[in-house]
């Protein structure tokens, strides 16, 4: 029996094919089996190749796996784009009968099952039914029985009429009973060990910072719709409303940012998610709300740019647009959640930052982890803790009918903010230059002291994760990286390690301001320093040579991916050993 593998269920988008992957993904969850799901699908609405991929495992997993063991594909052009993925001894079922299936020339030690899919449906009068035949010749691969899948089918079709969810389990037992009789025997290497039976929380990235902002307090949502992030707004907009909140869809991405601009200097919690393009046209927005330094969340999920790009593909090239985009020297916060868990309490900070500082904070998630979905054990809420900043009292407001200083000098460079309707907080919020009061000035003194006290507030951002380090206190090899590659940087220093090399793994949440100092201290104890990310540039290992001296810069080698698919464990072992161990070698032999 097998206690990790991959099943992927591959067709032509419109086909059910992401309602097959959720069906079997929460009835894996109810089991107790920990579960990453990722789709991989087209810039279009109907047609072209899609698939869902799930990795079961009896452990936490963060990232996709190398190989796939089971393959339920519903056309030919599955089979050809993902065959050559396919574990020794894996199974494809293929929707048709009568040998019609064909393997590729040089896909080998792989069986090619038969199972009349669509037929089937069709026989039991709806032929969209397909999807969960799939699902039931799944259950059969798999060891588990047609009971495990129908609790979940009851409480999806709930509200549509008992006879639709009886059809479905009718289709569910039909691929079942299907798929036992064409296998024969099934494989028992497939079959999977029994789970602990503990149900978990499973959710995407966009869904857990959805519920961070919720419990953070954000009460509105202003956004224009864009992959990958739309899937934000459409689960706050069912949330939102019940705990007197308001989401808007603005009618670009320019009134989205203003909007939440207006309603951060108000004082209400507030956040806008979008993609590359959408944060692109948000720019001199953003600068307004850093010169009249009003909180505000931007949720900036990456999709492959620049321009149109790859809407639906996973990259990390936004880095340097968010760490520097907008004119002027404009401070502001990127946090960058690590995981799917991590976006939640990623949305938490977020708020608690922008509140605390005064300032636009942005969110850096990637497509992987916005639409990737995972087992979470638990959230823990007692981390939680809500952080309004300074925020003025009666004795800061001005009683005598005068303007308040809204940005008075202070050795902090925070200064407390009147929200509107205060007695006595009356100033002006102006994109130009001004002075304590908000009054417009081009006074050279004033410039430099308010640039000074701007720049000031982020001479030190605590309260939250910079760095997350896993591995030896003195390593060999660091592997460096941030956002979704963190599974994959994960499991290859486990890798490394299993061939004798010491290797620790830096994540970076904190993009800006940059935790230079942690950062200098890992890169200083490491012989060899790998920056792994999902673009062309290698731009976090620019912004880290930015604040590295020479020697520590010179050591920085990049591995980086920019096809638009994840990375893969082995596409980090094997530049890290081909630059590593001849140096080892080379160093035995001399000693």
């Amino acid at each position: 029996m097998s206690n990790e593998l991959t099943w992927v269920v591959g067709g032509q988008q419109g086909e059910g094919i992401d309602t097959t992957g959720e069906i079997l993904a929460s009835a894996l969850n109810r089991l107790g089996y920990h579960i990453y799901g990722y789709r991989t699908f087209g810039s279009r609405i109907k047609g072209g190749h899609t698939n869902y991929r799930i990795r079961i495992a009896q452990r936490p997993v963060y990232g996709i796996a190398p190989k796939i063991d089971v393959l339920i594909a519903f056309d030919q052009d599955s089979i050809n784009r993902l065959a050559g993925e396919m574990a020794p001894g894996g199974v494809i079922v293929f929707n048709g009968k009568g040998g019609r299936g064909k393997l590729p020339a040089a896909v080998e030690g792989v069986r090619l099952v038969e199972v009349p899919m669509l037929d089937l449906a069709r026989e039991l009068g709806n032929p969209i039914m397909k999807n969960m035949v799939g699902v039931g010749v799944s259950a059969a691969l798999l060891g588990l029985a047609p009971e495990d899948i129908e609790p979940v089918i009851d409480e999806r079709f709930a509200g549509k009429g008992g006879k639709l969810a009886d059809a479905n389990k009718a289709a569910l037992r039909r691929g079942y009973e299907a798929a036992m009789a064409a296998l024969g025997e099934v494989d028992g290497r497939l079959q999977l060990e029994p789970a602990d039976g503990r149900r978990r929380y499973l959710m995407t990235g966009d869904e857990a910072a959805a519920f961070g902002a919720l419990v953070a307090g954000c009460r509105l949502v202003a956004a224009y719709p864009i992959t990958p992030a739309s899937e934000i707004m459409h689960w706050l907009v069912k949330k939102l409303p019940r705990y007197g909140g308001v989401v808007v869809q603005a009618e670009d991405e320019i009134a989205a940012i203003s909007t939440v601009i207006g309603a951060g200097y108000a004082g209400v919690r507030a956040l806008t998610s979008t993609s590359g393009p959408g944060f692109s046209l948000m720019q001199e927005a953003l600068g307004y709300a850093g010169m009249i330094e009003a909180p505000c969340v931007i949720v900036n999920v990456q999709r492959a740019g620049p321009s149109t790009g790859m809407p639906t593909k996973h990259e990390q090239s936004d880095l340097f647009e968010m760490v520097m985009g907008s004119h002027g020297d404009l401070p502001r916060i990127v946090l960058a959640p690590i995981t799917i868990e991590d976006c939640f309490y990623g949305a938490v900070d977020a708020f608690n930052l922008a509140d605390r500082y005064q300032t636009p904070v942005i969110l850096a998630m990637d497509l992987a982890l916005g639409l990737g979905k995972q087992t979470v054990d638990d959230i823990d809420f007692s981390r939680v803790r809500i952080d309004r900043g300074e925020v003025a009292l009666p004795d800061d407001l001005n009683w005598d009918g005068g303007d308040f200083k809204r940005y008075r000098f202070t050795d902090s460079g925070i200064s407390p903010r009147s929200l509107p309707g205060m007695p006595g907080g009356l100033h002006l919020a102006t994109g130009l230059e001004h002075d304590e009061t908000g009054h417009i000035t081009e006074d050279r003194g004033n410039r430099v002291r308010m640039m000074q006290k701007r720049l000031r507030k982020f001479a030190a951002v605590e309260g939250v994760e910079a760095v997350r380090y896993e591995g030896p206190e003195q390593a060999d090899v660091l592997l460096v990286g941030w956002g979704a590659s963190y599974g994959a940087l994960r499991e290859a220093r486990e890798a490394l390690a299993a061939r004798g090399i010491a290797a620790g793994h830096a994540h970076i949440r904190l993009l800006a301001p940059f935790p230079a100092a942690p950062v200098e201290e890992l890169v200083g104890r490491a012989k060899h320093v790998f920056v792994a990310e999902n673009n062309a540039q290698g731009q976090l290992a620019a912004l880290m040579r930015q604040h590295l001296d020479s020697a520590d810069k010179a050591r920085l080698k990049t591995i980086n991916k920019y096809d638009g698919t994840l990375f893969l464990p082995a596409e980090i072992v094997e530049p890290v050993l081909a630059a590593v161990s001849p140096m080892a070698a080379a160093a035995k032999e001399v000693g």
